[in-house]
């Protein structure tokens, strides 16, 4: 393993490529997985998602095996992206095999509601998807105000007068016998960010005076939230691991996930957020765990909660002032 790169892409098999519009404030971005792909759960805890090919991933149904993932701005209308990242995969053969030659890509995608932000009227697309698949590489993940982080805010439930720049981070956690459990995550959140291990708020609803935070569970506790619209909210990750996993292990692992969402967010799955775990199993150069069925998950679920908390808060670190909406990190100051 490389150790100067502690994000999701120095697990074997896995890329990432993004697209940000500065101009219009939003992106997309796109997780490949080398072929033959990687095995992959979901679990959705939010009542507000924007999502695409995830009912695939019930274990209960057919398909496993997914090819790439696409974390969206544009809200539903960013969904088109994926289209760009199928026709991209399309090209290079990867897909499920369907008939001699031919194959259809397996792409989930899942969206941030960003309209609130930069121009409304203009949302990735399947030319945006197409970029970002076409530019995927296993560099080091670049975090904060790219790809489907571009126009993250979080904090809204005091309107988005008061909100604070969310973003895209990225996470690795190395475990025994070459075992890596990473995390890529968009944080778009309603509710505010903070730092689990000392309970510092990092970002959320800006008070009245330069540094000062007022509490999201007060707000939310203390009456309606007249100025929130529903589904305007959303965290949205991909967990992915080089351990041998079967999609019923996959979804519990990404239903454990959320825990860490819930360490670094607070309120969270709220009935304004549409938060959304996937959870990944890379075919490239697997690890079979040496524990029991039992023990595996219980031992990559709680790595993948301590990565995705890990990635939120390097999300909004790495966050920057854009169109008004201050970074937590420039307003703290």
């Amino acid at each position: 393993m490389d150790t100067t790169n502690q994000t999701i892409t120095a697990i074997a098999g896995v890329t990432v490529g993004q697209d940000t519009d500065l101009k219009n404030l939003t992106g997309v971005t796109v997780i490949r997985f080398a072929d033959p792909g990687a095995v992959a759960g979901v679990s959705v805890m939010g009542s507000a998602p924007g999502t695409r090919e995830t009912d695939l991933l019930d274990p209960f149904n057919l398909v496993d095996t997914v090819n790439a993932i696409v974390l969206t701005g544009g809200s539903a209308f960013g969904l088109a992206a994926a289209t760009g990242v199928v026709s991209v995969l399309e090209e290079a053969g990867s897909g499920l095999s369907v008939a001699q030659g031919q194959v259809v890509p397996i792409v989930p995608a899942a969206v941030i509601f960003d309209l609130g932000v930069g121009n409304p009227t203009v949302r990735p697309d399947a030319d945006a998807g197409e970029r970002a698949a076409r530019c995927a590489s296993g560099q080091p993940v670049d975090m904060g105000n790219v790809g489907a982080g571009t126009g993250a805010t979080v904090g809204k439930l005091k309107g988005s007068a008061r909100a604070t720049k969310g973003g895209l981070g990225s996470s690795l956690i190395g475990l025994p016998d070459g075992k890596l459990v990473g995390c890529l995550v968009v944080v778009n959140a309603v509710g505010e960010v903070r730092d689990p291990s000392n309970g510092t708020t990092l970002a959320g609803i800006r008070g009245n005076q330069e540094g000062e935070f007022l509490s999201s569970v007060a707000a939310i506790t203390g009456g309606p939230s007249s100025e929130v619209l529903p589904g305007t909210n959303t965290t949205i990750a991909a967990i992915v691991t080089n351990v041998s996993m079967t999609k019923t292990q996959l979804t519990k692992v990404a239903q454990m996930a959320h825990d860490g969402m819930a360490r670094a967010i607070n309120p969270v799955h709220t009935q304004f957020d549409g938060d959304t775990v996937f959870a990944a199993s890379t075919k490239t150069s697997p690890i079979e765990s040496d524990l029991s069925p039992a023990d595996t998950v219980n031992q990559i679920g709680t790595a993948a909660a301590e990565a995705l908390s890990k990635a939120i808060v390097l999300a909004v670190k790495h966050a920057e002032t854009i169109d008004e909406i201050p970074s937590g990190v420039d307003w703290s100051v």
